[in-house]
């Protein structure tokens, strides 16, 4: 309205200018009579005129050029940035041209978002895993359709706390610590409307240019679970049907050894019947053990227990062994790791496996050597052998069911694979941990961390 008025009084101004014209007029023609009152009423009226025109006129072009900028301004507000309000080459251009440059910018940063904001929606609605995004405050600002299917949601969760969707106490926990910066783990569970779904739950912070939220993944793992299951089932029937036929087969080839003569050709077919059979019933019961410990189905009986005495009653069980390879044992127990509180009977079938290898694996005449000693909150036994070690990439492998280092010397030691597996349950089943490491003037060292 300001630059209208501004306008207008030009016209003014014009007009003004007429009217001083038409006064002088009036003063030079003053004495030539009624004819020159009447050339200078014309002169007063044509500038009135033309005042009058130049206002109204250069009214109009504001008038548009308002329009104009009206017109953008709406546009703007309704995201239509197509629209421009730079007009002319005067002062309003100048003015106009930097705001059209930003709101190109802006334009350009939004059609960028844009495109980031469908491909991520994109991306998103093709994952299986369920994606749940909340700000700092707990409010869902994303989720996706697998998020919507394991949570059992309905409606639209964008704009609702996540108290308000998630009915799960372990999510919620997860949540409420990535919240408060702590950090959080991988959570398996079950959803309270369907029992048989199982989902791998995980919340983690994420922060950026001063705002922070919560992404939360949800891994549905039911059919994994369920395949595992089959097979845990699959294992143990398998198991418990062969040990009926094994255990008829060694019964007869032990009474048919009995009637032939130690140095009758039969008597060697019998004891290779009788040593493969051996191995067959150890390894079915290797087997079943595996499948119980991994379905949870060994309790632990903890009570106190003296590591010098697993040491000793596990060396006494394998003197035959030892005796045959000449190898002797050396064992130490530290003062502060003379007792822990286990599960002794689990602690021993432990060592028996690692000391067993041990034997079998380092060449004869050599020593294995067996120590207790305190590491923080925890007892270390330590099983060490001479022997040529472990590779470096079968470290990582080697407590895995059937993994073997040297496959043609656990073909004569007679092993089953499982043993170093078992193990590894075992332990876990303490709540401690077990690792393989090679010393450094040769031999490998096996570290079974127990809680004191």
């Amino acid at each position: 309205m300001r630059l209208r008025t501004e306008l207008t009084l030009v016209g003014g101004t014009a007009a003004a200018a007429a009217l001083v014209a038409g006064v002088v007029t009036l003063g030079l023609f003053e004495e030539s009579g009624a004819g020159g009152w009447t050339a200078g009423s014309a002169t007063i009226a044509a500038g009135l005129l033309a005042g009058a025109l130049c206002g109204r006129l250069a009214g109009a072009v504001v008038d548009a050029r308002i329009e104009r900028l009206r017109s953008s301004a709406t546009a703007y507000a309704r995201g239509d940035y197509s629209r421009r309000l730079r007009s002319g080459s005067d002062e309003l251009g100048d003015v106009l041209r930097p705001i059209d440059d930003a709101f190109e910018a802006v334009a350009a940063r939004l059609a960028a978002l844009t495109r980031d904001r469908a491909r991520m929606e994109a991306i998103l609605s093709g994952m299986v895993e369920g994606v749940l995004v909340m700000d700092e405050q707990g409010v869902v600002q994303l989720a996706n359709q697998a998020a919507r299917q394991a949570l059992r949601v309905r409606d639209d969760p964008v704009g609702r706390r996540y108290v308000e969707l998630v009915r799960h106490p372990d999510i919620e926990a997860q949540i409420s610590r990535a919240l408060r910066g702590e950090p959080t783990d991988a959570q398996e569970l079950t959803i309270a409307q369907d029992p048989a779904q199982t989902i791998m739950a995980q919340a983690t912070r994420v922060s950026g240019e001063g705002s922070l939220g919560i992404v939360l993944v949800l891994h549905d793992i039911t059919g994994l679970r369920r395949a595992d299951r089959i097979r845990r089932d699959f294992v143990a029937n398998v198991s418990h049907e062969l040990r009926t036929p094994l255990t008829a087969i060694r019964g007869y080839v032990e009474a048919l050894i009995d009637l032939v003569p130690p140095d009758a050709e039969p008597r060697r077919f019998l004891d290779i019947i009788a040593r493969h059979s051996a191995r067959m019933e150890g390894l079915v019961k290797d087997l079943l053990r595996l499948t119980r410990l991994e379905a949870g189905q060994e309790p632990l009986d903890r009570v106190a227990c003296a590591p010098a005495h697993l040491f000793d009653g596990v060396v006494h069980d394998l003197e035959p062994l030892l005796a045959r390879r000449h190898q002797q044992v050396k064992t130490s127990v530290a003062a502060d790791a003379a007792s822990l509180v286990a599960d002794p009977a689990k602690l021993h079938d432990v060592l028996r496996n690692l000391i067993e290898n041990a034997a079998n694996y380092a060449p004869e005449g050599t020593t294995i050597t067996l120590s207790a000693q305190r590491d923080g909150d925890h007892v270390a036994l330590v099983v060490e052998d001479e022997g040529p070690g472990i590779p470096e990439a079968d470290r990582q492998r080697v407590f895995e069911r059937f993994y073997r280092v040297d496959k043609a010397r656990s073909r004569e030691t007679g092993g089953t694979g499982l043993g170093l597996s078992i193990v590894k349950h075992l332990i876990g089943l303490h709540g401690g941990d077990v690792r393989v490491e090679n010393r450094a003037t040769g031999g490998a060292r096996f570290i079974v961390r127990i809680p004191a």
